[in-house]
């Protein structure tokens, strides 16, 4: 699995933390509407009429490589959503 594929799958598993309305699937114009795994978005989106989203969209077959970024807590450098070595470091203080 690619790096930027991983990034993207970890970013949708932190949505579902939040209980956010998460879809995978093919995207889709059908009699035009927009589909994804065969459920009509706007029956997904009529849910948040009136309220401030933020909407993420990710190709899964996009392989361009993700460049390197500095922690801003520890200062090394990473690959993905977060520093692993942080990350690490957070969950064995909460003691999970």
């Amino acid at each position: 699995m690619s790096l930027r594929k991983a990034a993207v799958l970890d970013l949708a598993s932190a949505a579902y933390e939040v209980d956010a309305n998460v879809k995978r699937g093919a995207l889709q114009k059908i009699d035009g509407r927009w589909v994804v795994d065969g459920q009509n978005l706007d029956d997904m989106l009529d849910r948040f009429t009136n309220q401030e989203v933020v909407m993420i969209i990710a190709s899964l077959s996009d392989d361009r490589p993700i460049e390197p970024r500095s922690c801003t807590r520890c200062g090394r450098e990473f690959v993905g959503v977060e520093c692993p070595h942080c990350r690490a470091a957070r969950i064995r203080l909460r003691g999970q």
